[in-house]
């Protein structure tokens, strides 16, 4: 749920218009994004310091123009703006031809180095500030051998690594991209693993990206972007032919007993 204080006093005329802007603006710039709760009619009415018939009015408004989604009974959702990158007939039709992968990890490889880029010169306090919790959060889950805590601190640090290069158009169409990685179509998480043996090179790259957007460093932060994405794509190259090779072993096996 979306904490109530990114929610700002509004002094205007126009309340109605301005609570519109604003949550508009909010959207516009990945601050709420989609499926994201809102706080309750009090509390934002309170935030903006607007009266609830006002804000009641500019939720209508945002709903009329499919921004917001009201549940009744449940509250006010962000829609869903982005979608997916595609859909779930060429999801699966990408999943059974592995070549397709390659391709994903080319257009990943250049956007997150873009915006890996831009991070380590835009990043703001509050966004080293974020990293440094995904930071603890990624050593946590190691320490633990926590691989779900990974998985999860992992698409943090992408998504915020994202965030922090304060491009809107990035952030609204790599949240796309990375919904296809969430959701498993191209390679898992523990295949990567299998490769590093602990996920102790994962959990460093992950460092040094943090480490290399603290210090504002753009050219070090795009080199460990693209070296993070060169080190997945041959981990998952070499886990395949891997996986090849015990398939072929078992049969041979098989069909000499």
């Amino acid at each position: 749920m979306i904490a109530v204080d990114v929610f700002e006093p509004i002094d205007h005329e126009s309340v109605v218009q301005m609570v519109v802007d604003k949550i508009e603006t909010m959207i516009v710039d990945g601050v709420l994004k989609g499926g994201a709760r809102l706080p309750s009619e009090r509390e934002m009415a309170d935030a903006f310091h607007v009266s609830r018939p006002k804000l009641r009015e500019a939720l209508q408004i945002l709903e009329s123009r499919n921004l917001v989604t009201v549940r009744h009974g449940d509250g006010t959702y962000i829609a869903e703006l982005t979608g997916r990158a595609m859909s779930p007939a060429m999801l699966a039709l990408y999943a059974r031809h592995g070549e397709a992968f390659h391709d994903y990890l080319e257009y990943r490889r250049e956007q997150e180095a873009f915006a890996t880029r831009l991070a380590a010169q835009r990043a703001t306090a509050a966004d080293k500030e974020r990293l440094a919790a995904i930071r603890d959060e990624l050593r946590a889950a190691w320490n633990a051998q926590d691989r779900e805590a990974e998985q999860e601190a992992d698409f943090r640090l992408h998504s915020a690594v994202v965030d922090a290069s304060h491009n809107t158009t990035l952030i609204h169409m790599m949240a796309s991209v990375f919904d296809l990685t969430r959701r498993g179509i191209f390679y898992n998480r523990d295949l990567l693993r299998s490769i590093d043996g602990t996920g102790r090179k994962l959990l460093d790259q992950h460092l040094a990206i943090i480490a290399a957007i603290e210090a504002g460093d753009a050219a070090l932060a795009d080199n460990a972007a693209r070296d993070h994405l060169d080190f997945v794509e041959q981990s998952i190259r070499l886990g395949r032919e891997l996986q090849r090779r015990e398939r072929r072993a078992r049969m041979r096996l098989n069909s000499a007993e």
